[in-house]
């Protein structure tokens, strides 16, 4: 009788690259590394060749000059006489800004949806219906166009708070609802403001902490601890201590309507582009995530449920506890993708004027400059990179969350 056994470990051959089944898999994705570079090289120096035949050159060095036009909506210092880069970066932190306020917002928004959409209450599961296939059957472009013709047609105009309409005042005495955006108060920060600033992110830390300590303390021991009211004193007592006895370092910048005649000034201007950009975003794109919150959840066998509320779990524990955790390996994935979809969907903010990257530096600095391969090719690394990134977080989130075989 014949037993099998490794192949006798002898002197390397050439030949074994192809015969041998250890080595045959590293040489065709060798060879096939090898095209690929080639077939790159081969459109790179063609895109060269051709560029010197038209008699241009690819060059970055319109990025330094002043750019020339303004941006109503920024995150940062900029005017008119600043450089295209810092316009570019005026376009990135914007788009980052809108991306991050669309993805949180249409995921609690999906989350609600997707839960509802199961409930035994008949009127609230076929609203959630409606909601659902309302918005998800119709392009985000119309919803963005709806919202921002929203705004601007039923909002009063920033002069009717200037004394021109008496019906017209400061809501709570802080907020302004106009045409051209929202007027919300901004924070100053005085002396000690940083500090209370620091306990706030450090409370918000440890309240995740507990809330994670409590959950692995239930998984393991079966003791339930409170989870509502400690993370509410945890997440507001340190800030608001420190803040009193720090002696108030921080106060607010509300909008004042005395202080021009044309316009509101002080606090902080959410404009009208951005806040229909991020809210189309957010019910277009969250009427997808209840889907995949639906699906997750009926992923999940009923007998994991069944099995919960016979210990005397509440329903809302059921849910929390049980339910989502083992519904987020089906919800993870397909989330990633409407993560990715709302990043590249912020490129229709051009169509409302809110000055996102595709606008400064896809639209304005590319007309002005003639640069369209620089700036494509920018725009491209961009969005690439954003996506990546996102891409990557979001599946480290999946593997530290997938179920763990004993």
């Amino acid at each position: 009788m014949t037993t099998l056994t490794d192949p006798p470990q002898g002197s390397f051959k050439v030949s074994m690259l192809l015969n041998d089944t250890r080595y045959r898999s590293y040489t065709f994705q060798f060879i096939a590394l090898i095209l690929l570079i080639a077939a790159f090289a081969y459109l790179g120096s063609n895109l060269a060749y051709n560029l010197a035949e038209a008699g241009l050159n690819i060059s970055y060095g319109f990025l330094g000059e002043p750019a020339g036009y303004d941006i109503n909506q920024r995150l940062i210092e900029y005017t008119s006489q600043s450089s295209h880069w810092d316009a570019t970066i005026v376009g990135v932190l914007n788009t980052l800004l809108v991306a991050f306020l669309a993805c949180v917002t249409a995921t609690i928004l999906g989350v609600i949806a997707g839960v509802l959409r199961l409930s035994n209450n008949w009127l609230i599961s076929k609203l959630m219906s409606i909601y659902v296939e309302a918005f998800r059957n119709v392009p985000v472009l119309i919803w963005i166009i709806i919202i921002f013709t929203v705004i601007t047609a039923v909002l009063p105009g920033a002069r009717a708070y200037l004394g021109e309409d008496p019906d017209v005042d400061l809501t709570l005495g802080m907020f302004a609802f106009t045409n051209r955006g929202i007027y919300i108060p901004a924070p100053v920060l005085g002396s000690g403001g940083m500090a209370v600033v620091v306990i706030l992110l450090a409370s918000i830390m440890a309240m995740f902490a507990y809330r994670s300590y409590a959950k692995k303390l239930l998984f393991n021991t079966g003791r339930l601890l409170p989870m509502a009211w400690p993370s509410v004193a945890i997440l507001i007592l340190p800030a608001v201590i420190a803040f009193y006895v720090l002696g108030q370092p921080i106060t607010l910048d509300t909008p004042d309507p005395l202080a021009n005649r044309f316009n509101l000034r002080g606090g902080i201007q959410i404009g009208a582009p951005l806040i229909a950009l991020w809210f189309a975003l957010a019910i277009y794109t969250g009427a997808f995530i209840a889907e995949n919150v639906r699906a997750g959840i009926q992923a999940v066998s009923k007998g994991q449920t069944e099995a919960a509320a016979s210990l005397g779990l509440r329903p809302n524990r059921v849910m929390n506890l049980v339910v989502l955790p083992q519904a987020l390996r089906v919800i993870i994935p397909p989330l990633i993708s409407q993560y990715l979809n709302i990043t590249k969907n912020s490129s229709l903010a051009i169509a409302v004027g809110y000055a996102d990257i595709t606008a400064t530096l896809g639209g304005i600095t590319l007309n002005q400059t003639g640069r369209a391969i620089e700036s494509v090719l920018l725009l491209m690394l961009f969005y690439l990179v954003i996506s990546l990134s996102i891409s990557t977080v979001m599946n480290l989130y999946n593997r530290a969350v997938s179920l763990k075989e004993r």
